[in-house]
């Protein structure tokens, strides 16, 4: 059963990992075929559903959904598609070395005269070959073709208070700025990496 599956945990638990514990716990363990001890997320990979469709296909926890799928080019489904926003952010052990990518991905549906952007954002978790090595035994190095071939999803609606991160956003003058443009006219601004909260 999917869907909000609060029951697998003792009271007061709720699933809230942070980047370094979706990366190496959770899509190491897929991306390496090992066993998980709480195998709870699952792999959407044949049928990927439109976002709003999760609620009863993905693992959800705190109006988020969860789920593994293989890396593809076309990120398309039945009713649009997920396009990447070209800001990735590096993913980092608490001793610093560098683990995973994340990538973000906002949701299109398809229309007769051009596509429409909605709210639903992706952060898509990856794997890195050579620096999750560093935290792992070398035993498990036979398992190293497989990594770069599954990803790790969270997908939630943007207007949502999601790890800090409003889809839309309004200026001094009222006008209302995208997710977007606040994240480009900030890189003009400040000419620094931006850098997600956690």
């Amino acid at each position: 059963m999917m869907g909000d599956r609060g029951s697998i945990f003792p009271p007061g638990f709720y699933f809230d990992p942070t980047d370094e514990e979706l990366v190496l716990y959770f899509l190491y363990h897929k991306a390496a075929n090992m066993p998980c001890n709480f195998d709870i997320i699952p792999d959407l990979d044949r049928f990927p559903p439109n976002p709003w469709e999760l609620n009863d296909k993905a693992f959800m926890s705190e109006r988020k959904s969860y789920f593994f799928s293989r890396q593809m080019q076309n990120r398309a489904t039945e009713k649009g598609f997920w396009k990447e926003i070209g800001l990735d952010e590096a993913i980092h052990t608490s001793t610093g070395n560098k683990v995973g990518i994340k990538k973000y991905l906002v949701f299109y549906t398809d229309a007769v005269c051009s596509d429409k952007q909605t709210v639903w954002m992706m952060e898509e978790y990856h794997l890195l070959k050579n620096g999750i090595f560093s935290e792992i035994s070398q035993t498990a190095e036979s398992h190293i073709q497989d990594l770069d071939e599954w990803v790790l999803c969270r997908v939630h609606e943007a207007n949502m208070s999601c790890h800090g991160i409003n889809f839309h956003e309004t200026d001094g003058d009222g006008d209302q700025l995208s997710y977007l443009d606040e994240a480009f006219l900030s890189m003009e601004d400040d000419q620094e990496e931006i850098n997600f909260p956690h």
